[in-house]
């Protein structure tokens, strides 16, 4: 089979890459004849696409089944297909080890789909992923990395012989995903910077982000990172004006269209808000205001007919 080209860089044999949209995060499929793993399985509202991708995959290099998920770290997008994959192939979850007392538990005051209004069927855990360890996944060993900032306890994936870094959202070839510690007062800002240091140090030729096209500019991803940060970090409203608006549209993704009543009683009712509102210093009925409004603005979202609609 003809391996893929990326810029100049020729991925090597046991990688595919399942390039998603914004509702889910990219997949990556890594295997071997003994070894076939995924990294990262969608948000539950495409569970089903996840499962043909992976049948599809599998059947495609002649592999028996999956037996390994991997996430990066445990937000809806990237982990929403796990029970149903489970479900499909009995295949083990590894999560990232500071999220095991959440999983086991199933604690809505440390996971954080309720936080943010979203949904993921309820998963367990076989295997734990521990920064400074290495894992084996498909042919090769990867080194597990620390990748805070975005979410605390999000790690990434470094092949070293292959210079590969399966990144998460810790960068993505445009900046990185919303660093949501700072929505509840946590900060992050600090820990985005350190994990920026991290990726720099590394020898990296190609990227595999959570979200859009991998990407082999890795220097000049780096830069807008930064620079993306600077902005955000010298007025955190940015961040949380950013935040809000991505949270709205990413539910439109799963909504296509939605009354304005119920998105405003969607957005009173998820508690992420609240911390929203207050650092904006705005009422509820001022953010719920403000908030599709800021969608039209930026052309993410058209109201029609009382309607609030997504625009791709």
């Amino acid at each position: 089979m003809t391996q893929r080209r990326i810029g100049d860089y020729l991925l090597p044999p046991g990688i595919d890459i399942f390039e998603r949209g914004w509702l889910s995060a990219n997949n990556i499929f890594l295997y071997d004849d003994r070894n076939v793993a995924l990294v990262d399985s969608g948000y539950c509202a495409h569970q089903q696409l996840t499962v043909d991708l992976v049948a599809k995959a599998l059947e495609r290099h002649h592999l028996p089944t999956l037996n390994t998920i991997v996430n990066t770290h445990l937000h809806s997008d990237h982990c929403g297909g796990n029970a149903t994959l489970v479900e499909k192939f009995s295949c083990d979850i590894m999560i990232p080890v500071a999220e095991a007392t959440a999983v086991q538990h199933w604690d809505e005051n440390l996971l954080s789909y309720q936080t943010l209004g979203q949904a993921c069927p309820r998963f367990s855990y076989q295997g734990l992923l521990v920064p400074g360890e290495t894992i084996v996944l498909g042919p090769y060993p990867w080194q597990i990395l620390a990748a805070p900032g975005h979410d605390h306890h999000s790690v990434m994936l470094y092949q070293v012989d292959h210079q590969i870094l399966i990144s998460a959202d810790a960068l993505w070839e445009n900046g990185f995903g919303v660093i949501f510690p700072e929505l509840w007062g946590e900060g992050g800002f600090e820990e985005v910077v350190k994990t920026l240091e991290l990726i720099e140090g590394l020898s990296i030729s190609l990227v595999i982000p959570g979200h859009g096209k991998p990407f082999t500019n890795v220097q000049e991803a780096i830069t807008t990172a930064k620079s993306r940060l600077d902005y955000l970090s010298s007025n955190p409203d940015r961040n949380a004006r950013h935040g809000a608006k991505v949270l709205l549209k990413y539910k439109l993704l799963e909504w296509r269209s939605m009354q304005m009543a119920q998105v405003q009683q969607w957005i009173s009712r998820t508690p992420i808000f609240k911390h929203i509102k207050q650092q904006l210093n705005m009422t509820e009925e001022e953010l719920q205001e403000w908030l599709p409004q800021a969608l039209v603005k930026s052309n993410a979202a058209k109201i029609e007919q009382g309607y609030l609609v997504n625009l791709d």
